[in-house]
């Protein structure tokens, strides 16, 4: 099958997935969680064969860690698939209601939004949590995982295929996709895929919306940062900051450039350095940073850089005005962190950070679908469009009209004989 014939079988079945029952999702799911489960010893072997090339090919170190995919990993996207079937059913629900006159009602309901094409990195957990999400929500998915993941998103996907082919749901629903050409080609595709999700670089995200007349939802840069106040408990302040940065370095929540406070830098940073200590991290300080603690010189490309990696940026600051002129200036508006026993300056932060999440005294870290109840995610955007941060199921949804009349024409309303009500309703749209 090529890419335009993977494309229209998606369209195709995008239609009657838009229609399938909460019933006949779930009973899907939970097939897919099961046949996972019976194959997660043929998934870890195909993953080890992406492992041992990947590493022949000198990946880097994070990048492996993200491409690993054992049968432990495979028992947490189960869990994950799970937690997703307890959300309720997304598709239907009554947004709002309105009498426009006696006998005629208007309902804003939500629906799928169709093919959603999903450009994702080397982790094949994103493959699963995206296609999950996709069928719960009632979309079609086409899949471009990294390269590096080939072997694993292969068998992935079959199995996924295969498993919801099982339960009754329309084939052709999921559509995997290998080669750069396949996404060069699929971005020409604006009659058959209504949304592209990249995930990856400000530059590749731009490409992608150059290149294509399909919405694009952005998921960029993680340039993530953690202020601490002047105000802040330098404890918590110490742990906050570690586990942003290195509890797992190789995703786009983990948190790149630290802002501290002056008034608190000789007691912090010390502290911080000692407890960072153990994972090895490379701190790059501006000029007062390394009159405090031993680090590399920070540059201007410092505060740009998404490291992936056991490095951080370091800068003090004299006001969390000067913090949030520096978050605003060079941040991605994925994830920011204040941390202050101040109320007010928590507020003030949290209103003027321009970013998707903003925190206060908690980590970078919890910038996630899965923790804030979403069913995972398909990306974290960082556009200002219809869903801004965790996508999950809400973010895969738009809404149509449904207006139900009895036999009510517009000649009256035109010619002033009749006048509409818009009378706000409390009810759910049913035939």
């Amino acid at each position: 099958m090529n890419i335009q014939q993977a494309a229209q079988a998606a369209k195709q079945a995008s239609i009657e997935l838009a229609a399938s029952t909460t019933e006949l999702k779930q009973a899907a799911l939970e097939r897919i969680a099961q046949r996972l489960q019976q194959h997660a010893s043929e998934i870890a072997e195909a993953n080890k064969k992406d492992l041992a090339r990947s590493e022949a090919e000198h990946l880097a170190t994070p990048l492996l860690k993200r491409l690993k995919f054992d049968e432990a990993k495979v028992a947490d996207v189960v869990q994950g698939i799970h937690s997703l079937m307890r959300l309720p059913e997304p598709v239907g629900e009554t947004l709002m209601s309105t009498e426009l006159d006696k006998g005629l009602e208007l309902y804003k309901v939500s629906c799928p939004i169709g093919v959603i094409g999903v450009i994702f990195e080397s982790r094949p957990d994103a493959l699963v949590q995206i296609s999950t999400l996709c069928l719960k929500s009632g979309n079609a998915v086409m899949l471009k995982g990294g390269s590096e993941a080939l072997e694993t998103n292969r068998v992935l996907a079959r199995i996924i295929a295969e498993a919801s082919a099982e339960a009754g749901i329309a084939q052709g629903w999921i559509q995997l996709l290998e080669t750069r050409n396949d996404v060069n080609e699929m971005l020409k595709m604006d009659k058959s895929i209504d949304l592209i999700i990249p995930r990856g670089s400000n530059e590749f995200v731009q490409y992608i919306m150059n290149n294509s007349n399909i919405p694009v939802l952005g998921h960029a840069d993680g340039i993530c940062h953690v202020y601490v106040d002047s105000e802040a408990d330098i404890a918590m302040a110490v742990e906050v900051a570690t586990d942003s940065k290195c509890q797992y370095v190789a995703v786009c929540n983990a948190t790149e450039t630290i802002l501290v406070h002056s008034a608190v830098a000789a007691e912090f940073l010390p502290k911080f350095a000692e407890a960072t200590k153990q994972y090895n991290l490379e701190i790059f300080g501006d000029a007062r940073t390394q009159h405090i603690i031993d680090c590399q010189p920070a540059t201007e490309e410092s505060w740009k850089t998404e490291y992936l990696d056991y490095k951080v940026s370091v800068k003090i600051v004299d006001s969390v005005e000067e913090a949030l002129q520096h978050i605003n200036t060079y941040g991605s508006g994925h994830t920011e962190v204040i941390v202050t026993n101040n109320a007010h300056k928590a507020e003030t932060f949290m209103n003027r950070a321009d970013s998707g999440n903003v925190f206060w005294n908690c980590s970078s870290r919890f910038s996630d679908g899965f923790r804030y109840g979403l069913g995972a995610e398909v990306g974290i955007s960082t556009n200002k469009i219809h869903a801004r941060g965790p996508v999950g199921l809400e973010g895969l949804l738009i809404y149509k009209w449904k207006l139900k009349g009895s036999g009510q024409i517009v000649a009256p309303y035109a010619k002033g004989e009749k006048a509409f009500t818009h009378v706000k309703l409390d009810k759910k749209f049913s035939i």
